[in-house]
């Protein structure tokens, strides 16, 4: 009897032990981590949907809903709108510079005075009260004028004279600037610039409602995806536990081997996961949407339900030139610039002002009543008689250093602003062509991915036919069954990305609310002139 070989009687007694080792089920199986083991069937995990809430309501909204909803309730629109009333004060804070003023002016006052007789041996004591009131109305005008009508009266009383003495005096002054302050269009730079403060605020504010609606839109079709995505999966998910029981009945008829449903199994695994996932993805999606629309934070807890389809057939491209010329007129953020550029211009011209020397010219007119009553004084004039005062003021800071530096640096800035928007037009310019492109290569994707998505639904139901003749495997099932899934996604995806990008390519160009029909300031394009 020959001896049997050492070596495999080791290997014998290895496969022993690991026969005995193991048991009967590969479900029974030692887990690692059993002090971690769930108790609940992998089946009910699933059924359990986590990220579904307990809607207290539910809302079926279009895409021209969502967009009404997010005008009407956004907060930080609401915000925004009030920059453009906040800057509207400031322009009746400089209008009011050339609004008359009212003046008036009530004073009393007594003096006594002790003086000591030496020839007499006497003290002489003296008291005068006097009483002064003055009223009238003065304006600065735009020309550089000042102009003041005024009425003035006194009362003098003196224990030396019996009777008050009563003193009436109507006038007329004028002021007109000569050189520093003389010229209209520097004295109305700060009432323009705050003009020219609100109309930007008007432009961006209407910048903040097409990122508004941009973003808007976006998030719709981010829940019409992840419905989509969810109604595969879930569609995706039948398809798998049917194979899977096909290929558990093949198996127990002896038909397959029992390997066979390994691969059915973990397809069906697969499916549970990306379901998982896509339920995850629409809650954050509508928590996304939601916070755009709601005012009060009452659609937290309510489900929306999106009716809109992203339809390709009204949604068309224009030439690229088309939009990077409409961009050019209307984007928000360049007509705002534009304005800026006009403000600093206007600061320029008033720093010019103020390198020049101050000449004003001034006159004085007025007549005078003397009496012993208030009321004589209006009777008791001078006649023809009249005061008149007139002359020159000249005021000249020696160097004049910090007028020149002022202008310096309004005319520095002013370069710099325009800098600026040489730059923002080349960006602007990027960025339409940027999502052009993308728009143009998606579009073009999409009937490749249709061919496509029909290409694999043929190729699933030919590995479906082999696997039912016994020619095929249930591996190669779920690999067609996996690919028509990623095709299938692959294809909405692409749709409604496309339709997001329509819309990013009319705010780029400045024209989606034009194209939304919704009316709005800064709609015009702002061509830079002093």
């Amino acid at each position: 009897m020959p001896r049997t070989p050492l070596p495999f009687l080791v290997a014998l007694a290895l496969a022993l032990a690991l026969a005995l080792a193991l048991p009967a089920h590969a479900s029974e199986a030692p887990d690692a981590s059993d002090g971690l083991r769930l108790s609940l069937p992998a089946e009910a995990l699933t059924d359990a949907r986590p990220f579904e809430r307990e809607a207290v309501a539910e809302e079926t909204l279009s895409l021209e809903e969502a967009v009404a909803r997010a005008l009407e309730g956004n907060r930080g629109l609401r915000a925004e709108r009030l920059q453009t009333a906040i800057q509207g004060t400031f322009e009746a804070q400089e209008r009011a510079v050339f609004d008359p003023e009212l003046f008036a002016e009530l004073e009393i006052s007594r003096d006594q005075s002790v003086r000591q007789l030496e020839q007499i041996g006497e003290t002489d004591e003296v008291t005068t009260t006097r009483r002064f009131g003055e009223a009238g109305l003065s304006q600065s005008l735009p020309t550089g004028t000042d102009l003041t009508v005024s009425v003035r009266s006194s009362r003098s009383s003196s224990s030396r004279v019996e009777a008050p003495q009563f003193t009436t005096r109507a006038g007329l002054s004028l002021t007109q600037a000569l050189l520093r302050g003389g010229r209209i269009e520097s004295n109305l730079v700060r009432l323009r610039q705050a003009g020219l403060d609100v109309e930007a605020s008007e432009y961006e504010v209407r910048g903040f409602v097409e990122q508004l609606i941009t973003d808007v839109e976006g998030r719709y079709w981010d829940l019409v995806l992840a419905d989509e995505r969810i109604a595969i999966f879930e569609e995706a998910l039948a398809v798998a536990r049917e194979q899977l029981d096909q290929t558990e009945r093949r198996i127990a008829a002896g038909d397959r081997p029992e390997t066979e449903a390994v691969s059915a199994r973990a397809e069906v695994a697969l499916r549970r996961q990306g379901l998982i996932d896509a339920r995850a993805e629409r809650a954050r999606a509508q928590d996304g949407l939601a916070r755009l629309l709601q005012g009060d934070g009452g659609l937290w807890d309510t489900r929306l339900e999106a009716s809109s389809e992203p339809g390709l057939e009204r949604y068309t491209l224009e030439p690229l030139n088309a939009y990077v010329a409409l961009a050019r007129d209307h984007r928000a953020d360049l007509n705002e610039t534009r304005l800026r550029v006009q403000r600093d211009q206007l600061e320029v011209v008033r720093t010019r002002n103020g390198l020049l020397p101050r000449l004003d010219f001034f006159v004085t007119l007025g007549q005078s009543g003397y009496a012993d009553s208030f009321s004589r004084t209006w009777r008791d004039r001078q006649g023809d008689g009249y005061d008149l005062a007139a002359g020159l003021r000249f005021e000249m800071p020696i160097g004049n250093r910090a007028a020149e530096a002022e202008h310096t640096r309004a005319r520095l800035t002013r370069q710099q602003i325009q800098e600026t928007l040489a730059n923002l037009e080349q960006l602007a310019i990027e960025d339409v062509r940027g999502t052009w492109f993308d728009a143009a290569r998606i579009r073009e994707q999409i009937q490749a991915q249709k061919e496509t998505v029909e290409l694999q639904e043929e190729l699933l139901r030919v590995e479906q036919t082999r696997f039912r003749v016994g020619a095929g495997t249930a591996l190669a099932v779920s690999q067609a069954q996996r690919d028509l899934l990623e095709s299938r996604l692959n294809l909405t995806e692409t749709v409604v990305r496309f339709r997001q990008l329509t819309t990013e390519l009319l705010n780029a160009s400045g024209t989606l609310l034009l194209h939304r029909g919704i009316d709005a300031p800064g709609a015009e394009r702002v061509d830079i002139r002093l």
